[in-house]
């Protein structure tokens, strides 16, 4: 794929006012990226869109800056500025929270009113918030809802924007109710935009009931991983794979680096793990309170840990400049899951890689992500008897890590965590792992 992010157009050129001009040049953006700059001319002649561009592609800026303009005209001609302007759906707490921090970079100057709708706050302060009229509403559906239905005063009736962002996200089964809800007590005439990393049936549906007419915009192939990201694997006999992580992570000191795995519970131990080995590393996911969350993201972000192993909360849209390599230390169940974990690293035209370690309950689930990027990805090279030297310590800081979890009142199991019959399979399968390779190279050819 081209790499899409730089253009030849200013954002003058776009039909931006000089006030937005300069909010993005004080941002130290200099030119549009590909998705700004097909989005954002048609958004200002008033168009619904659908957007179809990769995490890290500057989609924010994209539907932002054109609902600002709007602000800012509605406001010159009626010398006021309406509240409750424009609302953004977000599936995560902390892309919430980042949108409404660019909305708010972005409007600076014109002393612009956002606020944040998200589970983990406090309700009546949100109320106080939502007291104060802001001119953008930047929500979780549930949350949103949460207020429509109990807030004393509050509504969307004046709503002349409404954007989804990560909409396949927003369509899973526990917003797709709220969705429904919120879609349902909004005005209809406003003007809508969705953004998606991929699309999907769902999107398509959502598509044909809210938007109008739209104008379909994609700054990327469809699955597609940009051209400077270097993807490889590693086919590791499960009860190795700590192993091999801690062998990637020391051959590549000092690197920022993503380590994705399938569960809550796992991100702690790995966190504790290597900690124990003198890495700087810290976890985020679902089970963390807010404050912690957002504790663990600015340490990474500021440098202070160069590892955060997360779970695919951390996946999807978050603002953080710079990653060099993300880990795949668990394989995701749906292979476009894939595509939105490795949209961290390689971004605005730097080059970053991705390692994806395939235990052999894992093949399958492999194969369909080659199958979806249409590639076979290369080998990552490691000698496993030299990986293996690494084993005896290995060994001894996961039995310290597993001691201080449950010396801290051990992990608190939820249905679908599935660590213990993840064990149990790694214990019960390792003499399997010659055979499962050759099965697995037998299938890739």
């Amino acid at each position: 794929m081209a790499e899409e992010n730089e253009v030849d157009k200013t954002f003058k050129e776009l039909g931006l006012r000089n006030e937005l001009v300069e909010a993005c040049e004080n941002l130290g953006w200099k030119t549009p990226s590909k998705i700004q700059a097909e989005a954002i001319p048609h958004a200002l002649e008033g168009k619904d869109m659908i957007g179809l561009a990769q995490t890290g592609s500057g989609k924010t800026g994209a539907f932002a800056l054109p609902i600002l303009q709007a602000l800012l005209e509605i406001a010159e001609n009626q010398r006021t500025v309406p509240a409750f302007f424009a609302c953004v759906l977000s599936p995560t707490r902390e892309l919430a929270i980042q949108i409404a921090e660019q909305f708010e970079a972005l409007g600076s100057g014109i002393s612009l009113k956002c606020v944040v709708l998200v589970g983990g706050i406090d309700m009546m302060q949100q109320t106080l918030a939502l007291a104060k009229r802001p001119h953008i509403v930047v929500a979780t559906p549930g949350r949103l809802m949460d207020h429509l239905t109990n807030t004393k005063g509050f509504s969307l009736g004046t709503l002349r924007y409404l954007v989804l962002d990560e909409a396949d996200r927003l369509l899973n089964e526990e917003f797709e109710k709220s969705l429904d809800e919120i879609l349902n007590v909004i005005p209809q005439a406003r003007k809508t935009y969705l953004f998606s990393a991929t699309m999907t049936k769902k999107v398509r549906k959502l598509e044909r009931a809210c938007l109008k007419n739209p104008v379909k915009i994609e700054a990327s192939s469809k699955y597609s991983t940009v051209d400077t990201l270097k993807q490889q694997y590693r086919f590791v006999p499960a009860k190795y794979k700590e192993c091999y992580l801690v062998y990637i992570l020391t051959e590549m000191p000092g690197f920022s680096t993503m380590v994705f795995t399938r569960t809550c519970d796992a991100t702690r131990l790995l966190a504790l793990l290597l900690r124990n080995l003198g890495q700087r590393a810290i976890p985020i996911s679902g089970q963390m309170t807010q404050s912690k969350r957002l504790g663990a993201l600015n340490k990474f972000k500021a440098g202070e840990c160069n590892i955060l192993i997360c779970t695919d909360v951390a996946s999807r849209g978050l603002d953080i400049p710079s990653v060099d390599m993300v880990i795949n230390y668990d394989i995701p169940t749906n292979s476009k899951d894939y595509i939105h974990r490795v949209g961290r690293t390689a971004r605005a035209g730097r080059s970053g890689g991705a390692i994806s370690l395939v235990n052999q309950y894992e093949l399958e689930w492999f194969l369909q992500i080659e199958k979806l990027i249409g590639k076979k990805l290369p080998e990552f090279p490691a000698e496993e008897d030299e990986v293996l030297l690494l084993l005896e310590r290995v060994t001894e800081a996961k039995r310290i890590s597993i001691t201080t979890i449950k010396e801290s009142g051990g992990n608190k199991r939820r249905r679908g965590d599935g660590d213990n019959d993840d064990n149990i399979e790694r214990s019960l399968g390792i003499n399997n792992n010659k055979k499962k390779k050759q099965q697995f190279n037998k299938k890739r050819k």
